[in-house]
Formats: structure tokens, sequence, C-alpha cells
């Protein structure tokens, strides 16, 4: 493994408050928290074993992290999906480090990868609460007085 993969890998998990349990993969994701957390997973794993600079990968770990908590209905809700986008993201980051029973399955293209990924990172939430969560501000409130 290398040093740069598992500074990532720690850094995301540490900066989740992930437990130390582990989640299968092949988990249903059937909450909105649990279906960002196995896309996400997939896709910021990928980007790191494609070679995506690292503070651009921690940055968007951190905006999926506020994301998984917007959409989490309660805090085991919350670990849950934390958990599957920690085991997800492992497994695609170092795919070396798994069994050879079907891991190739979760490595993808690196050119599809960075096209997604810089998707994800052009991505703007519209509304001032989901906006607080990606680091966005609001733009102030219509006023009657205003242009006048």
């Amino acid at each position: 493994m290398s040093l740069l993969g598992m500074t990532t890998a720690v850094l995301l998990i540490a900066s989740s408050g992930a437990s130390s349990g582990t989640t299968p993969l092949g988990t249903n994701s059937t909450t909105d928290a649990a279906r960002i957390a196995t896309n996400a997973g997939f896709l910021l794993g990928n980007a790191h074993r494609c070679g995506i600079a690292t503070d651009r990968v921690v940055k968007a770990g951190q905006m999926i992290r506020e994301l998984i908590h917007a959409a989490a209905k309660d805090s085991k809700e919350q670990e849950d999906a934390t958990e599957q986008f920690a085991t997800l993201f492992l497994a695609t980051a170092l795919p070396e480090l798994g069994d050879s029973k079907g891991d190739s399955k979760l490595v993808a293209s690196c050119s599809n990868v960075t096209a997604e990924f810089q998707k994800f990172e052009r991505h703007r939430v519209a509304g001032g609460a989901a906006n607080k969560a990606t680091g966005g501000t609001t733009s102030p409130r219509f006023r009657l007085g205003d242009g006048e």
C-alpha cells in the first residue's frame, strides 16, 4: 500500500467519524444517506486510484460527509452510511488489498472517473441549507425597497 493511499484513506475515514466495524460491499443502499455513501465511496476511491490530487479527493470527501449528515435521519443511519463510504473507498482506492474474487468489478476506467469527478466538483446545490453543507453562501433576500 502506498503512503499516499494510506494517508488519504486515514484522512477521509478519520474526518468522517466512521466506527471501526466493517460493512460488506453487497449491502442494499435503501436510504438516501446509504446511496450517497455507496456512490461517493466508489467515485472517490477510484479517483484516488486514478491519481487525482489528494487535496481534491479530501475536499470532495468532506463535502460527502456533510451530504451524508444532511441526508441521514438519525446518528445510526449516518454511522452506517459513513462505514459504507469508507469500505467502498478503500476497496476501490486500493484494490490490490482485496481478494481476487470480483474486486476488478470495482475498478472503473480512469477517463470515466476523471470526467465524473470533475462533474461532481462543478456541481452546486440550490437552496440555503444545502449551500451551507457545501460551503457556499446564499444571496441576500429580495426586499420591496430594493431597486427603487
